[in-house]
């Protein structure tokens, strides 16, 4: 059985750094497109950056410059370094993975809070 856990939540001053961890076990990893999304109270969860099992990385025009998804494939993890926080990105973090055999299997871990104070 596949699962997530994220690490790394928070509560930081508005410019301030915050790193996310996603731990994931019982699965080939590398397989894996995964991905961070983040939701904040009344919004829908949107995406905030992606890194797939090639490497290719995409991030919300939001967190461009600021954010930094990386993985690392022989300890089953991917991160999201985040810096120049801002209160906008108070959200519930929530990591993905998922990978494509006839359809898409789709994974989430528990979610962690992330709080900027401005």
């Amino acid at each position: 059985q596949v699962q997530l856990v994220e690490s790394g939540g928070g509560l930081v001053q508005s410019g301030g750094s915050l790193r996310l961890s996603c731990a994931a076990s019982g699965t080939i990893f590398s397989i894996y497109d995964m991905g961070w999304y983040r939701q904040a109270p009344g919004k829908q969860r949107e995406l905030v950056a992606a890194v797939t099992s090639g490497g290719s990385t995409n991030y919300a025009d939001a967190v461009k410059g600021r954010f930094t998804i990386s993985r690392d494939n022989a300890k089953n993890t991917v991160s999201l370094q985040k810096n120049s926080l801002k209160p906008e990105d108070t959200a519930v973090y929530y990591c993905n993975g998922r990978y494509w055999k006839f359809f898409w299997y789709n994974y989430w871990g528990q979610g962690t809070q992330v709080t900027v104070s401005s």
